[in-house]
């Protein structure tokens, strides 16, 4: 009989976390979706390029639930986005932003979950700054300045013009010119600054969460082994 009752105890633990991560999901994913909404225009940069906070919500989901609920979070806030017809360049950005932000939640997540500590939050966040940079870098060059050009009538020629005429520091003559000029140090910014709010806003949330955890494997109880 107490085995049954610590099965049903157990399934009842689970079914909690499995709730708890469902709401933190959701929880994050509006709060992505506001962040989206809220773009700013950066200096040196083109009027196309836009930066926002929404990757925050979706590390939070990520350090909080596993690498699988940031890149939840990251799909649904650029499906909301395009469903709720904020999107402005035919879906093409809102994929982009998917593929980046996907790869900057899953690396920084992915180290976090192997070291959950102050050092293991600095080190994530690093690794997920290279991996944006870096994906986002063969993204725009293989998949969304040729469909700017294909579905959107931006042709290339103008992006180099937009992104030179933007960029004083610089000469921007080619397509890998907008790439190393205009699009690393975005991202580079972008994800530097991102970690830094989100490693002073998450290490006093971290213990809220570690908290939890505890609480969940203390409630459940132990199998005696007495017979």
């Amino acid at each position: 009989m107490s085995e049954v009752t610590t099965n049903l105890k157990s399934q009842n633990a689970t079914r909690k976390s499995l709730i708890r991560k469902i709401a933190l999901t959701g929880v994050m994913t509006a709060l992505a979706e506001v962040l989206m909404m809220l773009e700013v225009p950066l200096p040196l940069m083109p009027g196309f390029l836009k930066y926002d906070f929404s990757d925050i919500p979706a590390l939070f989901a990520g350090f909080a639930c596993g690498p699988v609920a940031g890149v939840i979070v990251e799909l649904l806030k650029n499906l909301l986005h395009f469903i709720f017809g904020m999107s402005s360049t035919e879906g093409i950005g809102e994929v982009a932003n998917f593929i980046s932000g996907t790869f900057f939640v899953l690396a920084a997540t992915i180290v976090y979950q192997r070291l959950k500590n102050t050092k293991g939050v600095i080190l994530s966040l690093v690794f997920g700054t290279a991996a944006l940079t870096i994906a986002t870098s063969f993204v725009n060059y293989f998949f969304s300045i040729p469909l700017y050009e294909k579905v959107c009538g931006f042709p290339l020629p103008a992006i180099i013009a937009s992104c030179d005429e933007a960029n004083f520091l610089f000469s921007i003559k080619t397509k890998l010119d907008v790439i190393l000029m205009t699009f690393v140090p975005f991202n580079i910014f972008k994800g530097i600054t991102i970690s830094i709010i989100a490693y002073f806003c998450y290490l006093p949330l971290r213990r809220f969460f570690e908290e939890k955890k505890d609480q969940a494997k203390e409630a459940e109880p132990e199998v005696s082994e007495e017979k």
